[in-house]
């Protein structure tokens, strides 16, 4: 009897044992807020969400590609309240990414779709009225009947909302484009690359955001964009530079008051992010920071579609603006005369095309897998290939969710390299939102300059002395705020003409831990001799799956284990297709040595030759690293790559953004990921240790226990473990005096420690500079004396913020320069 029991009681156990693995590969609908189900493709090069509103009771999204003016197999998507989407029958695609409610006719209008309030779908002919949407706004002299059309290549249609009948007020300039023309040519107004499209106080606005020549394909600091308007006669240029998003407080309805409410703006240039504001006819401009300079690129093409809305309640309206990166709280009643109250609120990593409030939840459109990648190519990537299908998808969140993410450090300049005028004030830049402040200030001029420093306390116009800074020629000054020195806004006046870059940089108190959240249990350990990986690919063909060539490593040897596939369910199935299995082997192996580790560094040699170090994670990963285990680089969000290098998670811009110089680490962590992979929204990761995976709903592994991913958003990634690491670009080398290191990523980290020393008999003297914008400003820092067979340990203070660091030696000397980030 009792070996009857205890039979019966391992029995129990084995079967509550299958029970919880059967739990962990269940099927949620969801997860980290994305429903496969509901993804959507097309047959372009890329398949962005261009608009995403509320209407009769259901969501409604278009998506685009990337140049069709005249249609393509995007689509009209109804989501209905149970999460099934209906694809409709009068789409017609384009590259549209308008949307407007018309309050009189009670219709939406989303790209060339008109839909009343019963879900009653009408089109407007885009093949008569051609072009890629971008903005609809309200009419000048008739908005009980008629509504305003921009199209990317500055077409200008008049629609009447009855009838969908247009006319042309200026023709698209993809009709008047001839073979020698460039691709994206738009003669009316300065730039290219429409944006925005707004009406009120009399004008209707228009911004593009690029710049359609060879050289806007590389640079990312040449002029670009404009923002323009027009008064119903003539077109006016407001300002030469990139812009985006044009609205009001009244949103997608238009303003309430269209001849005293103001109209907004955000753009940016390469040195910060921009916001103009029309308040009685005038417009203002102010500067604030960049989190991120992965949306950089004079072209415009990194970008896709900032916005600012609302994503409050009727009864508590509450604004959210994404820009370069950040989510922003935007004031209801923001203007020229009351201009406070913009704070930045956590940085992210998708990229959204468009947001909205739906049934009590957010919902972000993004642009996220993308066929073509464009011209993000890069050499640490190897060959590998894009997606064999564009995709994106919805992302679905808590009203929270961008107070959530990302620290909100960041920096922007007021002047770069810039001759200044004496006397003339620089535009505003944003002061407040921060504990955390600092200046960098650099004087090329030939002669000392006093630098007056001016606060707006309430965004009123109301300047007050802050403090005056005196830099000598040809020098450079670090300037820390205390949290007493206070305002909404700060501005830089030179007392006479010089050539100067004022940049700020702006640190959160970043509350992360280093250890990552249990969300990641169960992806394999660095140091785990036993693993499930495999190589990623979403395939082509209309698939609409994701192909995994699976992997096993057993105390270090790695053998394929089987081709599998997932398609909108989370389940891994095993497929016999040789030929898949051949082309993920080929085209999607991970590239060797396309780094290069020594004692203290990762070094990184870009496309353009230039020489840059990263800091050092576990010692493991240098092995890992080196054998080729490991995939380093590979775009999981439209134009931008996710670099993972030596145990940290790096945000990293195309090329045509500058690259390297601007790469942010977003979290260290000790997993051995053997790849990772954008598909229908999710982040995709492989390198699972099943043994540690139960109970998590993340990792999804296959019937026969030989294939195992984990699944969730690009943005999860900021709970895998505050950045950290260690080492520097100088370890016992022998160095000639005035010889300069290489770069060693500084910015972004918490509680930077510097230790220096050398084996010399004599003092040797370190100059240690920084870069705080990337663009190679380097600016003296200190110069620190360190005597023979003693270490000098500095502690940056917690104000301090630069991108990159570097030293030089007053002599010939055998030194170690070594930096500690925890």
């Amino acid at each position: 009897m009792r070996n009857i029991i205890i039979v019966c009681c391992l029995l129990l156990v084995y079967l509550s044992a299958c029970s919880t693995q059967k739990e962990t590969v269940s099927n949620p609908d969801s997860i980290s807020g994305i429903y496969p189900s509901l993804a959507y493709y097309n047959n372009e090069g890329e398949c962005g969400t261009g608009s995403v509103v509320p209407w009769a009771g259901d969501l409604w999204v278009i998506t685009y590609g990337p140049h069709l003016p005249f249609g393509s197999s995007d689509k009209l998507y109804q989501v209905t309240k149970d999460y099934k989407q209906i694809v409709r029958s009068e789409s017609v695609g384009g590259t549209p990414a308008n949307r407007m409610i018309h309050k009189e006719s009670n219709q939406l209008f989303i790209g060339s779709y008109a839909i009343d309030d019963t879900g009653k779908v009408r089109t407007i002919s885009i093949k008569e009225y051609p072009g890629r949407y971008t903005g609809m706004a309200r009419h000048l002299t008739d908005p009980e009947n008629k509504i305003y059309a921009g199209t990317m290549e500055e077409g200008f249609y008049e629609f009447d909302v009855h009838t969908l009948q247009g006319k042309t007020l200026f023709k698209d300039g993809n009709l008047l484009r001839k073979e020698s023309d460039a691709g994206q040519f738009s003669p009316l107004l300065p730039g290219c690359h429409g944006k925005g499209l707004y009406s009120g106080q009399g004008v209707l606005v228009y911004s593009n955001n690029g710049e359609d020549s060879k050289e806007a394909l590389t640079h990312f600091n040449i002029e670009a964009g404009s923002l323009s308007e027009w008064n119903g006669k003539d077109w006016k240029l407001v300002r030469r530079n990139q812009f985006t998003e044009v609205t009001g407080p009244g949103g997608i309805y238009g303003n309430k008051n269209p001849e005293s409410d103001p109209i907004w703006s955000t753009g940016w240039d390469y040195k910060s992010v921009l916001l103009g504001v029309r308040e009685n006819g005038e417009w203002a401009f102010y500067r604030l920071p960049k989190a991120s300079h992965s949306y950089d690129g004079a072209h415009g093409w990194n970008t896709e579609w900032p916005r600012i809305r609302d994503i409050g309640t009727p009864s508590e309206p509450n604004l959210l603006m994404t820009m370069h990166g950040m989510f922003w709280k935007f004031p209801q009643n923001f203007k020229s005369s009351d201009a406070s109250g913009i704070r930045p609120r956590s940085a992210y990593l998708k990229v959204i095309g468009d947001f909205t409030r739906w049934n009590d939840q957010l919902v972000f459109g993004c642009d996220d897998s993308a066929q073509k990648e464009f011209l993000n190519k890069r050499k640490v990537k190897g060959s590998i290939e894009g997606p064999g299908q564009s995709n994106s998808n919805l992302w679905f969140t808590s009203e929270d969710k961008p107070d959530q993410l990302g620290p909100t450090t960041a920096e922007g300049s007021i002047w770069i390299n810039e001759s200044v005028k004496g006397g003339v004030p620089s535009d505003p830049f944003l002061f407040s939102g921060w504990t955390e402040r600092c200046a960098w200030i650099k004087n090329d001029g030939n002669q000392h300059v006093q630098f007056l420093f001016e606060v707006d306390k309430n965004g009123n116009k109301e300047w007050t002395r802050l403090k005056v800074i005196e830099v000598e020629a040809k020098s450079s000054l670090f300037l820390p705020f205390s949290e007493k020195e206070t305002g909404e806004w700060v501005r830089v006046t030179a007392n006479k003409n010089t050539s100067a870059t004022v940049t700020f940089s702006y640190t959160a108190k970043d509350a992360r831990l280093t250890n990552a959240d249990k969300m990641f249990n169960g992806i394999a350990d660095v140091n785990d001799k036993n693993s499930s990986g495999g190589l990623l690919y979403g395939l082509g063909d209309n698939r609409r799956s994701l192909g995994i060539l699976a992997n096993t490593t057993e105390n270090g040897q790695t053998i394929e284990t089987g081709y599998y596939e997932m398609k909108d369910e989370f389940e891994l199935v095993r497929t016999e297709d040789p030929k898949t299995s051949t082309f993920i082997r080929d085209k999607f192996a991970i590239p060797q040595q396309v780094v290069s580790i020594d004692e203290g560094s990762v070094l990184i040699v870009d496309d353009k030759d230039r020489r840059w170090r990263l800091p050092l994670g576990d010692d493991k990963f240098t092995e890992t690293t080196n054998k080729g285990e490991l995939r380093i680089c590979r775009e999981v969000a439209t134009e931008r790559d996710l670099f993972n290098c030596h145990g940290t998670f790096y945000e990293l811009p195309a090329e045509n953004a500058d690259g390297f110089a601007k790469i942010r680490p977003i979290a260290s962590h000790q997993f051995k990921i053997n790849d990772y992979a954008s598909y229908r929204g999710m982040l995709i990761i492989t390198g699972v240790n099943m043994q540690n995976s139960a109970e998590n709903p993340h990792i999804i592994i296959s019937d026969d226990q030989k294939a195992a991913v984990w699944a969730g958003v690009i943005d999860d990634l900021w709970q895998m473990g505050k950045p950290n690491g260690h080492g520097g670009p100088w370890v016992d080398d022998k160095v000639q005096a005035n010889e300069t290191s290489d770069p060693f990523l500084i910015g972004f980290y918490d509680k930077r420690v510097l230790k220096l020393s050398h084996k010399e008999t004599k003092t040797v003297h370190f100059t240690v500079e920084v870069d705080p914008t990337g663009n190679g400003d380097w600016m003296k820092y200190a110069v620190y004396p360190v005597k023979a067979g003693e270490e000098f340990v500095h502690n940056f203070p917690s104000s301090f913020q630069a991108k990159w660091i570097r030293f030089v030696t007053d002599s010939n000397a055998e030194v170690k320069t070594w930096l500690e980030y925890n």
